[in-house]
């Protein structure tokens, strides 16, 4: 079976929250369960995510990730990945969760925002992504029982999850389309990706130190946001990933 079908095959099986449906949630320090699901996770850490959290602790990225990350890369195509790393306790609690609830709330990542609704995505034909929710319903979640009422738009509006999805779809469009190309990085390209995408407050060096802009078409206007917001940076490299893996970018072009 190919990954294509593998992928329809599981979406197909999901219990997709239809549209115009409700669900019932609510998560506070009243509800009996309030804390259990921060721990034992397999938390995969975006670069969207790991540029919130770093900022939010007033880390730089180097000591982020030395402290709270474990990087690894995808099977294939060789892309960075990150994941969280847990306390080494009983529990395996998440680093940043306190008695009190989340010290992180406001720059939490994408998957804790999501939950307890779960999101299924793929690229269509066209390039653009093909999503789909459902309800993560685990048993010892007493956050069901509350009265609040929520449709999936609402909720993912409520947790301020727009910006958090582009940022994230648009690097998995790039990965499907290097998977699709048969592209594999080598480590000096994996190297370089990871420092455009989970580095950017020292890619944004790089783009100074190489006068990356004397070869690109790059407004004066856009290259002063990406030199001066991160998250603007964020958004050049990944124009940037796509040209220097994929040989081109809509976003993005050489100069001629």
């Amino acid at each position: 079976m190919s990954r294509k079908d593998t992928t329809e095959e599981f979406l197909n099986s999901l219990p997709e929250l239809e549209e115009g449906k409700t669900f019932a949630f609510s998560c506070h320090p009243g509800v009996k369960c309030f804390n259990a699901c921060c721990g034992d996770l397999h938390l995969m850490l975006t670069p969207y995510d790991v540029l919130r959290l770093r900022k939010g602790l007033g880390h730089d990225s180097k000591k982020f990730i030395h402290n709270h990350a474990d990087v690894s890369s995808t099977s294939g195509v060789g892309f960075p990945m990150a994941k969280l790393r847990m306390l080494d306790n009983s529990k395996r609690s998440c680093p940043f969760v306190r008695d009190e609830g989340c010290s992180v709330y406001e720059n939490r990542p994408g998957a804790c925002r999501t939950y307890p609704l779960g999101r299924a995505s793929q690229m269509d034909s066209e390039g653009g992504m093909i999503e789909q929710f459902f309800v993560v319903q685990e048993q010892h979640c007493r956050g069901f029982e509350e009265k609040k009422e929520w449709s999936s738009g609402e909720w993912l509006k409520d947790q301020g999850l727009e910006e958090y999805n582009e940022v994230n779809d648009r690097y998995m469009r790039i990965m499907t389309r290097a998977r699709k190309a048969g592209i594999v990085l080598d480590e000096k390209k994996l190297n370089m990706v990871f420092l455009a995408l989970y580095q950017v407050d020292n890619f944004v060096n790089f783009v100074k130190d190489m006068n990356v802009f004397v070869r690109l078409d790059v407004s004066e206007e856009r290259q002063a946001a990406i030199l001066s917001d991160e998250e603007a940076c964020l958004a050049f490299a990944l124009d940037w990933v796509e040209l220097i893996v994929l040989g081109s970018s809509e976003n993005l072009k050489p100069k001629v």
